[in-house]
């Protein structure tokens, strides 16, 4: 049986895979009764947020299912808040809810795309802050049996770009919702980028969303007007030696000290560095303005995305021994398969 439920509107790159089938689950019970049908037809199941951080490379011959677990909850105590998040709220729009009722925090993580769900996968990140350092617990569901656990900030073994939910509880298990705990004392982050430029003295919480969501405007395509699944590489993190060694060939190359002694060095200029900004392959492109977004172009299809990101990756590591390896996942006829073997 050849697969025709079309997924381009429910993946962020806007390619033209299909699945078996297509489902919405708004409750856990749902999202558990959709995940056991398919396995009783055999199929392979993926769950999708918003599919703003996946490449289909081919059809998948399977059952996707959209987690949709709506609701918010908020609890306050004398020096914080406490608040509870379903898996299917649009992250961006939840930070902008908090916001409306000065509740402060987030700032730094706005128009990261994506659901709430999907943010302790990858541990998103940005402006020098990620989730670990604001989630106080996830909720998972056995989808087997319904049963539902709840795992503390250290349980989920968060790291860079990674935590546990890539690995142990992966298959046969969903986030349906996530636990935030914010300070009442808001404290500004702003070391990175065009926060560092703002006055400390005068400085809200709502100016470095302002401030986030100008800059990140201004340098990524709207995913509606051009696909794309926003930084497509993780930030390399190097020994001192590596980037030492970078750094006297290019001096103002951007290196990130990190607390064990490494460096994180920024992908988007290793690209650049490469003369790639623009550089099409099929009906990819990398993005004229922003090195570290790779684009669907012109009706793309899932392998001209990663046979550019190939290129991309052998060229970078020709001119500065660096490999980068996808921040995307990748997903193959039943399921994600290996993103670094697939450009290696």
């Amino acid at each position: 049986m050849k697969p025709s439920i079309e997924l381009k509107s429910v993946n962020s790159f806007g390619i033209n895979a299909c699945a078996y089938e297509l489902h919405r689950a708004d409750s856990v019970s749902v999202l558990c009764d959709l995940w056991q049908q398919a396995i009783a037809k055999q199929y392979p199941v993926l769950l999708l947020g918003s599919g703003s951080n996946v490449l289909f490379t081919d059809n998948f011959h399977g059952s996707v299912i959209l987690n949709r677990i709506k609701g918010i909850d908020i609890q306050e105590t004398a020096d914080s808040w406490h608040i509870y998040a379903g898996a299917g709220e649009n992250w961006h729009q939840f930070i902008e809810f908090l916001l409306n009722k000065s509740i402060y925090g987030l700032e730094n993580l706005a128009l990261i795309p994506g659901c709430v769900g999907s943010a302790p996968i990858q541990n998103i990140g940005a402006y020098g802050m990620e989730l670990k350092n604001v989630c106080e617990y996830v909720d998972i569901v056995q989808l087997d049996n319904g049963e539902v656990s709840r795992l503390s900030t250290v349980e989920c073994e968060f790291g860079y770009r990674d935590s546990i939910f890539k690995h142990q509880y992966r298959d046969n298990y969903a986030i349906i919702g996530v636990g935030f705990k914010l300070s009442k004392i808001w404290t500004p982050i702003l070391a990175y980028g065009d926060l560092s430029q703002l006055d400390r003295t005068t400085i809200t919480p709502q100016k470095v969303f302002n401030t986030i969501c100008a800059t990140r405007r201004s340098k990524l395509p709207d995913p509606e007007q051009l696909g794309n699944a926003g930084s497509f590489f993780k930030n390399p993190i190097v020994s001192a030696t590596i980037a030492k060694n970078i750094r006297q060939d290019f001096p103002n190359c951007p290196q990130f000290f990190q607390a064990n002694g490494h460096v994180k060095l920024a992908a988007g200029w290793l690209i650049d560095m490469c003369g790639l900004k623009g550089y099409q392959l099929g009906g990819a492109a990398v993005h004229i303005h922003q090195a570290l977004v790779l684009i669907n172009q012109d009706s793309a299809t899932g392998m001209d995305i990663v046979n550019l990101a190939a290129i991309i990756r052998k060229k970078v590591f020709q001119r500065f021994s660096v490999l980068l390896e996808p921040e995307v996942r990748f997903m193959g006829i039943n399921g994600e398969i290996d993103s670094v073997e697939c450009i290696s």
